[in-house]
């Protein structure tokens, strides 16, 4: 009877602020299970743990109202964008409210004439972009799932183009987030370039949602490039591609991707997406620019792959041709699955200097094979980052404990080679524990800035840091 009556004690202020938030929301806000297993859960393979409920506002206000209320009882809120994180960045580790911003999905200003758009953060980019595209401009950081810009400002997102036109780190200029007291700020103006006190866009451009909860962004823009040509080339090995990928960057191509697939992700994809390519080391590059731009870049890129040792070159301008590669680069991670309709995709990924990466994925393949695992690897190589698709049996306890030591091998590697323990993917709480090897006494830091802000710990706990 103790245990019960502590646990209703325990129960009372998220109680308190469920029926707080359904007085003021109604129906927007939902209690049923199924909809709160499915915002416990992104596309990672950590399991779902639910939030006590699951509430959907409209505007910033809305969302300040909330969290107000949650700060009040010191409830967790928990953001959410469209679910496709591969950290578990939307586990309601410590229960609490979590708030779907898939309806704050509006374009607010556009600037054509400055290059820079304001959207809320539900808006995706495949949206954004289409409503851009008669402006002639485009929003250029493609991570492959049809995120939303909020969950790719709060995990540092980036993707294929990094190379040419950086991550969301280079590409938000302001943000509008809720603290976790229920206040509002503007992190920056639209201006290109300030002095004025610390850089807190900076700050929450990568934060997971653990400092507040990003209403706004405020986005870089380019112009459609007036050409895009798509290559493809095969080599004999992974050094081959590589000192490829480091030559042309030395050279100043300015080329927009560059993606390397190893023997067995050109074969998930051959049998999923049915194209053709040759089983072989393979890079996939795109260039932007002028018609006769992106013809001699692609000519220089030949020149220099071929002198590396990689043969059947093909460029295209066809756009039809050059959807159809990025799609299936893009659906490499169902290729994958495809091949093993039972088993479990862990997605995970570092990145190193691209001095090193050659000698990182070489390795990496060879623990692959020591280990007795499936595991196709892609990579932005552009910038030294690679990805690894493990397929790991859902009730196979002796797989997954192969599986983990891989994954830690492959990270303490990367941390060994100046590199990170995460390109893109962000911590969640997946790679919470190499973030303390990989940064040392900043940690304390980070921490000391957690505190300031969300001294109760409310805002989406146990991702990031243990506090």
């Amino acid at each position: 009877m103790a245990g019960e009556a502590q646990k209703d004690v325990q129960a009372k202020p998220v109680t308190n602020v469920i029926a707080c938030l359904r007085s003021e929301f109604g129906e927007r806000l939902s209690e049923a299970l199924a909809v709160r297993e499915r915002f416990g859960k992104d596309e990672s393979f950590h399991a779902s743990v639910p939030p006590d409920a699951v509430v959907t506002p409209h505007t910033t206000e809305e969302v300040s109202r909330i969290v107000t209320v949650c700060a009040e009882h010191r409830v967790p809120v928990i953001p959410y964008g469209t679910g496709t994180a591969l950290e578990g960045h939307v586990a309601a580790l410590h229960g609490g409210i979590s708030i779907n911003l898939q309806e704050m999905n509006q374009v607010v200003e556009l600037h054509a004439e400055d290059l820079d758009v304001v959207v809320q953060p539900g808006v995706t980019r495949k949206q954004l972009n289409n409503y851009l595209r008669d402006s002639g401009l485009f929003f250029p950081i493609d991570p492959g799932a049809d995120a939303s810009i909020g969950g790719m400002t709060a995990c540092r997102a980036s993707g294929t183009n990094a190379v040419r036109y950086g991550t969301m780190r280079e590409n938000v200029l302001a943000l509008t987030v809720v603290l976790a007291d229920g206040r509002v700020i503007q992190t920056s103006r639209r201006a290109r370039k300030s002095a004025a006190g610390y850089d807190l866009t900076r700050l929450f451009v990568g934060s997971e949602g653990t400092l507040g909860v990003i209403t706004e962004v405020t986005l870089r823009l380019y112009g459609i490039p007036e050409a895009i040509s798509s290559a493809v080339c095969t080599f004999p090995d992974v050094d081959s591609a590589v000192n490829t990928v480091i030559t042309t960057i030395q050279y100043g191509v300015p080329i927009a991707r560059i993606e390397l697939l190893d023997e067995a992700q050109v074969d998930a994809i051959n049998r999923y997406s049915k194209t053709g390519l040759a089983v072989a080391p393979t890079l996939l590059l795109e260039f932007h620019g002028t018609d006769q731009g992106v013809k001699e870049q692609a000519e220089i890129v030949q020149e220099i792959a071929l002198d590396s040792g990689g043969s059947n070159f093909q460029w295209t301008t066809n756009a039809e041709e050059r959807n159809r590669l990025w799609q299936a680069r893009h659906d490499a991670a169902y290729a994958c699955k495809a091949l093993r309709p039972g088993g479990e995709i862990w997605a995970t990924d570092v990145c190193v200097p691209i001095s090193r990466l050659a000698e990182c994925i070489r390795e990496t393949q060879q623990d692959i094979r020591d280990f007795g695992l499936f595991a196709p690897i892609v990579g932005h190589v552009g910038d030294g980052n690679f990805h690894l698709c493990l397929l790991v049996g859902k009730d196979d306890p002796a797989e997954s404990k192969k599986a983990n030591e891989l994954h830690e091998r492959m990270v303490m590697r990367a941390l060994g080679m100046g590199g990170t323990c995460t390109g893109e993917h962000g911590v969640g709480y997946g790679k919470l524990d190499f973030l303390v090897a990989e940064h040392g006494e900043a940690i304390s830091v980070m921490r000391s800035i957690k505190q300031a802000l969300d001294p109760d710990n409310i805002m989406n706990p146990g991702k990031v840091l243990r506090v």
